[in-house]
């Protein structure tokens, strides 16, 4: 029986990321956070603030993943075009979410009050849910099978936590390391043929140069524990066997 993979996509949005003004570090919490969520992250984007090109990436990701995620451009500023272009990517009007509008009203009363730019952030895609954002007042938005969420990490990282646990997905998948100082080219039939009678396995191979020397990491991931470490215990031998003495844990 096969298991049903469950994948989403990250769409990171943002002229501030593709300029290099800015390092995105969503990518790893976010990727880290689906695969204990039994989700994998199959695909990320990088998209500029232009319209067209959200609405292309919007459509393409969603239709071929479970879900997709977006970081990046639900701020108070003219520049913060997601929640329109998401909107136009999904054929529905923008509009103010009653409950948004409080939490920023109850947020900003001691901090100035809820000017025109601030409620821009209470705006969302028609018939959209609120993800909680206890960081900083304006919520993220769920809209079908799409997560909007912040660029900025800490708040980004408060929202998935607000998410945990409400989304289907399958079995988390593990990790097993070993590493080796040999050539990943030396031993490259010996790693596909342990994947091959392994089913269900996947192994990356990691080169490094230290010391003088060249090694490698092996990692091995299955979404089955037993399975994984099978497979390692299998591969250690096999190296071994051709002279290549293995650290568990990688090097």
């Amino acid at each position: 029986m096969t298991t049903r993979i469950w994948t989403a996509a990250l769409a990171v949005i943002g002229d501030e990321i593709l300029s290099g003004r800015t390092q995105d570090k969503n990518i790893a919490q976010i990727a880290t956070w689906l695969n204990v969520q039994g989700i994998r992250l199959a695909e990320v984007r990088v998209v500029a603030d232009k319209t067209e090109a959200i609405v292309e990436a919007v459509n393409t990701l969603r239709a071929r993943n479970d879900y997709l995620f977006t970081t990046g451009g639900i701020g108070p500023t003219h520049d913060d075009i997601t929640v329109n272009a998401i909107a136009e990517a999904l054929g529905v009007p923008v509009v103010f979410h009653p409950q948004a509008l409080a939490m920023l009203d109850a947020y900003y009363a001691s901090r100035g009050g809820l000017n025109e730019p601030r409620k821009r952030m209470a705006r969302v895609p028609e018939g959209a849910d609120l993800i909680e954002n206890r960081m900083s007042g304006a919520p993220g938005i769920h809209v079908g099978n799409i997560f909007i969420m912040a660029g900025v990490p800490h708040i980004t990282a408060g929202m998935l936590d607000a998410l945990t646990g409400t989304l289907e997905g399958g079995l988390p998948v593990l990790s097993r390391t070993i590493g080796c100082w040999v050539a990943e080219s030396e031993v490259a039939d010996l790693l596909r043929s342990a994947e091959k009678n392994h089913d269900g396995v996947s192994i990356g191979s990691y080169p490094f140069f230290r010391e003088g020397r060249v090694g490698a990491n092996f990692v091995v991931r299955a979404t089955d524990a037993a399975l994984a470490d099978t497979c390692i215990t299998d591969l250690t031998a096999a190296l071994e066997e051709v002279g290549r003495p293995v650290v568990a844990g990688g090097i």
